[in-house]
Order: structure tokens, then C-alpha cells, then sequence
């Protein structure tokens, strides 16, 4: 039997779905299939940390508490970042043009053997090391 498929969720795609942005629909449908076990679904601690501080910062800290709440109830699993995923981070972030914190989901995604859904230009930097599926952007 084959194995489920998996995905990573970046800052870009949890935004997306919080604001209801283009590329919701497909991170629901995503969100969806997880709830019913019929693929994984992953986001990096460093990722939710990224999405936690930009929503506090336009919305202030109820809003990032809610996002939390709201998160906290999907269907996806949390990436901790432990040494050795620092490190590969690091590694990506220092051999590739792309964030931080982006690092992190490309790494989670190569473990997984994930896609990461992504609306951000600075994906294209790591495609030849990482699958990546495009959500529609603003």
C-alpha cells in the first residue's frame, strides 16, 4: 500500500488560511483530507512561532491567542526544532536565498518527505531540493 502523502505548512499558507487569503481553499482542502486521515500534515515550532509574532503585531495579543486556539484544533503536527534540525537549518539558510525561518519548514519537509505549501517567491531558491506546491497568491 502506498503511503499517505504529507505536507508542510509555511508561514505563508497558515497566513493564507487565517486571513482567509488567496490559497485558502487549498490549505483547507489539505486540512480536510488530514482530519480524515488521508494525508499528514506538518508546520515547524519555528514557522508557528513567525506566524504568532506577525499576527501580534497587526492584530495585537488577542488575536495571536486566538490564532493559537485556532491552530491548536488543526489536523497537523508541530516540528520542534531540536540541534540537529537547527543545524540542517542552518545549512539550508546558509547555502540557499531564503529566510530563516523558512529554513526550518524545508527541513521539515525533507524528513517528511513532504511538499511544503507555499505562496513565497524565496521557495523557488530550494526547489531543486524540496517539493514545493505553489498556493495562489494576493
Amino acid at each position: 500500500m502506498a503511503s499517505k502523502s504529507a505536507y508542510v505548512l509555511d508561514t505563508f499558507a497558515l497566513l493564507a488560511y487565517l486571513k482567509d487569503e488567496p490559497g485558502a481553499a487549498r490549505i483547507e482542502d489539505i486540512l480536510e483530507q488530514a482530519g480524515k486521515e488521508k494525508c499528514h500534515l506538518f508546520v515547524s515550532i519555528i514557522n508557528l512561532g513567525e506566524v504568532f509574532y506577525i499576527v501580534e503585531r497587526k492584530g495585537g495579543v488577542p488575536e495571536a491567542q486566538d490564532a493559537l486556539a485556532l491552530i491548536q484544533q488543526l489536523p497537523l503536527e508541530v516540528l520542534p526544532a531540536d540541534e540537529q534540525t537547527v543545524s540542517a537549518a542552518a545549512h539550508i539558510k546558509a547555502t540557499h536565498r531564503l529566510s530563516y525561518a523558512d529554513a526550518f519548514a524545508v527541513v521539515g519537509a525533507l524528513d517528511k518527505d513532504a511538499v511544503v505549501l507555499t505562496g513565497d517567491p524565496e521557495f523557488a531558491a530550494v526547489e531543486s531540493i524540496v517539493k514545493v506546491e505553489w498556493l495562489a497568491k494576493k
